[in-house]
């Protein structure tokens, strides 16, 4: 029988931002911008339902007189990945 595929992370662009947060740990948001080539609307809803599921922790705050927004995956999110990864190979077999 096939498993349910997680919800949060069946999107395309929450995927692709926890993919490369699983490589990377932690980023911030113009980087996942630049790599996604979404908007940056796009980006903070998607970041915002990621971190309301407990999957990145964001803490903003300023670098360099700017304002700085870095993400970093957290273990429910590794895990959560991780299960994803798993359903999709039921579906591939």
């Amino acid at each position: 029988m096939y498993k349910d595929l997680n919800p949060i992370l069946h999107s395309q662009l929450r995927l692709a931002i926890i993919s490369f947060l699983v490589t990377r740990g932690t980023s911030d948001f113009n980087e996942i911008k630049d790599i996604t080539k979404a908007t940056s609307g796009n980006i903070s809803v998607q970041l915002k339902k990621l971190e309301e599921a407990g999957y990145i922790k964001i803490k903003k705050g300023f670098r360099n007189n700017y304002q700085h927004t870095s993400v970093e995956i957290t273990k429910k999110g590794i895990d959560a990945f991780e299960e994803y990864v798993e359903a999709i190979k039921q579906y591939i077999k």
